[in-house]
């Protein structure tokens, strides 16, 4: 494990986790109104480093957890404060050999800035990430505020107990905003959960990853003035000539604001809300002892983004693969038995890849320091009366097929097709006779299925000022599938709904051609013995976040309830949704919908 020498003369587990004050809105009224400034702040995120300037929920990063029971109707005054220097440093540069130039602290050669950064208004709107509520209370991205103005958002919070979270969402930039210091969690409450007597109070806690980059001075000692460093390709779009990069990734990684913290924790059951609220870093987490060696049967997943599972799932490890993958925006619910682990010192460490050695670093990679934080747990017993349950949320119910819903398809394009200006976006399809198009063609798309039928799709948008496609009719239920042609992997989200995994299934890409921007031979499911992509069990509860890989096509079935209005859909790597993949869609009421004479809806029923 590096030492401070090999960690930019920081010392990893030096300072205690920060836990995040509770906000519990009172109980009187049939509405309780909050407020909540969002205000600079200076805060230490190491205590060998300098303070450093954020932007922050009512003075700190991450903001209050607010907690709320379910049915209890509230409305939040954020009021904006921000003003003064923009706290974010921001530029790119050249992708080389090895490492990539964000696992390097400080501005090396070739750094360009990104001078516009810096003269930033704090302009800003908040979004109640997982939240059942109105579009005019979702947090659009284009009705941000300025510094004196007060965002006014009334939450229902009329849905099933869950970890939620809140951030910025301010259309162009999310991606500052957020790594300004802009998050903080939020948890809804219900009498299922209650009945479980899960482990609360100081035995629940919340866990906000998180990663950043710093300044360096001229010796080459961190600042702790944050940098949002990108690697730049090393040819422009050939289109626009404008430099092409890649989302961002830190060197440093902080758990509720703090670099590398360590917890004291007694040897007995605790509770972790563990949210990523990186840019753009997925983590891959492994749970190790002094020696290094994995830990195995300590962990337990009672829950994901939106509410408990069904039963607990062991997350325990596969040879060196770590099973414990969050993607940004993801929300794991842990139970963590300490209870035979009395005396020991136990590491949380991010594993860049299956081949890795957890907890050492990975040069080639960008995880050039792997630690995430320390857990010290108590020498002494204690008596515990948690028992973990068998069943956790009886009122779950697997959604299937026979449910009479719509279809979407949603194509995730490679970088460097053309038109999208080096970067990938998301491309909204529709079904037309194979006839009525040129095959191919530039947004023209022919899709085999696992059952063998062709099928031709025709791109209808492809960026967020498109005219709006999707429109949902509320109650209705909705498969979106999620076709990933080549590059990155990305984290989906879709606003106002959660919704179940239905299927992974794997394809043959090679049919699409980026230069003609479409098909010359159909995408093909592969159908070949052993290429079916099973889901995990824990991936088998409600979601609002799913990864989608590269060559894989994910559906995904939920419900669209409980609120009408304009929202959207997005990838969660920050850098993709500003830079483009983002997307529209409408929820309407039925007695509405059925004056709209300009067919949106969804397609096909199953």
């Amino acid at each position: 494990m590096p030492g401070k020498d090999d960690a930019h003369g920081l010392t990893p587990f030096r300072d205690p986790l920060r836990i995040p004050r509770v906000l519990r809105p009172g109980r009187g009224g049939t509405r309780e109104d909050i407020t909540i400034e969002l205000e600079p702040a200076w805060e230490r995120l190491h205590s060998e480093l300098p303070p450093s300037l954020l932007w922050t929920y009512g003075g700190h990063f991450p903001g209050p957890t607010i907690e709320v029971r379910r049915g209890q109707r509230i409305r939040v005054a954020w009021t904006n404060r921000l003003e003064g220097a923009y706290p974010v440093a921001a530029g790119t540069e050249p992708l080389g050999d090895g490492a990539p130039p964000t696992a390097v602290p400080g501005r090396q050669d070739g750094f360009e800035e990104i001078k516009e950064v810096a003269g930033l208004p704090g302009w800003t709107v908040t979004h109640l990430h997982g939240a059942v509520t109105g579009g005019g209370h979702d947090g659009w991205a284009e009705n941000a505020v300025s510094a004196g103005e007060t965002q006014l958002t009334e939450y229902p919070n009329d849905q099933r107990a869950a970890t939620l979270w809140y951030h910025d969402h301010a259309m162009h930039i999310t991606r500052w905003n957020v790594y300004a210091g802009l998050a903080g969690m939020y948890l809804i409450r219900d009498d299922e959960e209650r009945a479980l007597r899960l482990p609360g109070g100081a035995y629940e806690i919340p866990l906000l990853l998180s990663d950043r980059n710093f300044e360096t001075d001229a010796q080459g000692r961190v600042t702790g003035e944050t940098l949002h460093k990108v690697p730049r390709l090393p040819d422009p779009d050939p289109e626009t000539g404008e430099p092409v990069t890649i989302p961002f990734t830190g060197p440093f990684t902080l758990v509720n604001g703090v670099i590398w913290p360590y917890l004291d924790v007694e040897p007995r059951w605790c509770r972790f809300r563990m949210l990523n609220a990186a840019n753009s870093r997925i983590f891959r987490l492994a749970l190790i002892d002094e020696d290094g060696q994995l830990v195995r049967g300590a962990v337990k997943q009672i829950g994901s983004d939106g509410g408990l599972l069904p039963a607990p799932v062991a997350v325990d490890f596969d040879g060196e693969l770590p099973l414990l993958t969050v993607a940004p925006a993801e929300r794991m619910d842990l139970l963590v038995d300490f209870s035979r682990l009395r005396g020991r010192r136990l590491r949380l460490v991010n594993v860049p890849d299956a081949g890795a050695v957890p907890g050492q670093p990975a040069p080639d990679q960008d995880v050039p320091f792997p630690q995430v934080m320390e857990f010290r747990v108590d020498s002494r017993p204690v008596r515990d009366r948690f028992t973990l349950p068998h069943v956790l949320a009886r009122s779950f119910r697997r959604l299937t097929h026979d449910i009479p819903h719509g279809h979407r398809l949603v194509v995730l394009t490679p970088p460097g097709t053309v038109g999208g200006k080096g970067h990938p976006e998301i491309w909204e399809m529709t079904e037309v006779p194979a006839d009525s198009v040129t095959v191919p063609s530039d947004g023209v798309l022919q899709v085999t299925g696992a059952e063998g039928t062709t099928r031709t799709y025709r791109r209808t948008a492809r960026t967020f000022d498109d005219a709006l496609g999707f429109k949902v009719v509320r109650g209705d239920y909705e498969q979106w599938s999620f076709l990933n042609l080549g590059g990155p992997e990305h984290p989906m989200h879709i606003h106002l709904t959660s919704f179940q995994v239905l299927s992974r299934e794997r394809y043959t890409t090679a049919g699409f051609d980026p230069a003609a921007g479409g098909t010359t031979e159909p995408v093909t499911a592969d159908a070949s013995p052993g290429a079916e992509v099973p889901l995990p069990p824990n991936e088998q509860g409600w979601k609002d976040v799913v990864i989608v890989p590269p060559g894989e096509m994910v559906s995904v079935l939920g419900p669209y309830e409980g609120a009408e209005g304009r929202f959207m859909y997005h990838c969660h790597l920050l850098e993709h949704e500003d830079m483009g993949m983002m997307r529209v869609f409408t929820v309407t009421p039925p007695e509405v919908a059925v004056f709209d004479h300009n067919a949106g809806h969804g397609t096909g029923h199953g």
